[in-house]
């Protein structure tokens, strides 16, 4: 049993009798009232999405789901390929079903992910924690503002945008932690 505040996006909660896939999970806290938990979620069987609000407390129950190790092994239009490092065997994911890792997938990756499957059917990929992508394009380092810690923008190759630290420049490779939406960690060693 899980509560409402435990629901995090990649997690599969049972509502009756079919499994949900979280997309998307935002706790709120406001000064009156009681927390909530806002969830867009996606049932596995039927591809049926809806959002859902919880409260806090709220008791639901989660699914147990078996994991496999996989890589990209390659894009084709909104369909990603991915096969089981132990046994090859290939398996599909549309866009849709892997919208919160998306901006990280890129073409040629060597990242070995989690493959979460429902009763034998892949359902989502989870990427590790730290990834490791190359910078495309960012503009040059503002001269003089080096007061705290300096962001600017930078594009990855897959044209995800995020904010990395002033001194990064095109072509450097850089840490990315994937959790959360992902954020910049720092230049990779």
């Amino acid at each position: 049993m899980k509560t409402g505040k435990e629901l995090k996006p990649g997690m599969v909660i049972r509502i009756d009798n079919d499994p949900w896939l979280i997309q998307k999970a935002e706790f709120t806290k406001s000064g009156r009232n009681s927390a909530i938990m806002k969830t867009k979620l996606k049932n596995l069987l039927t591809g049926y999405k809806t959002e859902i609000v919880y409260s806090a407390d709220d008791k639901l129950d989660d699914v147990i789901l078996d994991r496999k190790e996989a890589t990209l092994s390659f894009i084709s239009g909104d369909t990603y390929t991915f096969m089981d490092t132990t046994d090859y065997t290939m398996y599909e994911l549309n866009a849709e079903d892997i919208e919160a890792v998306l901006p990280f997938v890129e073409e040629g990756m060597t990242d070995v992910c989690e493959a979460v499957f429902f009763e034998e059917r892949l359902v989502s990929v989870e990427l590790p924690t730290t990834i490791v992508r190359q910078v495309d394009y960012t503009e040059g380092s503002a001269r003089g503002d080096t007061s705290g810690k300096v962001m600017k923008p930078a594009k990855l190759k897959n044209g995800t945008e995020l904010s990395v630290a002033d001194f990064i420049e095109i072509g450097d490779m850089i840490e990315i932690d994937t959790r959360e939406g992902g954020s910049y960690k720092g230049r990779a060693k």
